[in-house]
């Protein structure tokens, strides 16, 4: 709790302070009133936001998660990166929040193992190495990155996607990159004005970079802004 209060960037949500008597405990979190991006995304279908608006969107939670690995006093992994994690402010800021998954790390190349049961908790954004009881780094935090980053894109939540004619889940970003190969990235914007299709397909491409099984072939956070920002370039990613 004292390293997490000590964080201090303006796309964290900030602990304010907490309470622990005997079995009860309490933590007190600055007020967001927008909600949840999860919300924006797949519940408010009459207002969502504009492509513009998620693009910023993404870069505001890929500099969060930046501060959290390499620039903050003690480096944190933060093990539950999802669209429901990411408040919104009064002023449409995104910010990181609900630090429950959060490990402490000496540096950011430090790996360890979880509990059994807190695998058993993991979502849908779960880097494979979770459940493959493998050592976790850094990159799980950039894998759950790539699908928050590939939903906020889409609309569409990473398990929700129907194979067309087989009636079949597939994890989102598998079927973006059968889009990608095929050529097809207007698919994951139907219907939507205003995507510039440049913009589009360098955030597809480092989305799915993001999500690669292997956690080597991942990018560093302090890469990802790079590429968001279009600084360096985005290569044709291997297949998820």
């Amino acid at each position: 709790m004292s390293a997490i209060g000590m964080t201090h960037h303006r796309n964290l949500v900030q602990l304010l302070g907490f309470c622990i008597e005997e079995s009860k405990m309490l933590l007190v979190y600055e007020f967001l009133s927008n909600g949840s991006l999860a919300d924006l995304l797949c519940k408010d279908t009459t207002n969502r936001p504009s492509w513009k608006d998620r693009v910023r969107y993404v870069q505001e939670v890929a500099k969060g998660v930046l501060y959290l690995h390499e620039e903050c006093a003690v480096h944190i992994i933060h093990g539950n990166l999802k669209s429901q994690n990411i408040l919104l402010d009064e002023s449409w800021t995104a910010k990181i929040s609900d630090f429950g998954f959060a490990r402490l790390l000496l540096m950011p190349s430090q790996q360890f193992r979880m509990s059994k049961a807190l695998v058993e908790e993991r979502s849908r954004y779960s880097a494979p190495e979770w459940q493959k009881n493998a050592l976790i780094s850094v990159k799980a935090d950039v894998f759950s990155f790539g699908v928050v980053l590939l939903e906020t894109i889409c609309f569409k939540r990473n398990k929700d996607v129907k194979v067309s004619g087989e009636g079949e889940e597939m994890f989102l970003y598998r079927w973006v990159y059968n889009c990608y190969k095929a050529g097809e990235l207007l698919k994951l914007v139907e219907g939507e004005r205003n995507v510039d299709s440049r913009t589009l397909e360098r955030l597809v491409r480092v989305g799915l970079w993001c999500t690669q099984d292997d956690p080597d072939l991942r990018p560093a956070m302090k890469t990802v802004i790079l590429m968001l920002e279009g600084t360096v370039d985005v290569p044709s990613p291997l297949a998820t």
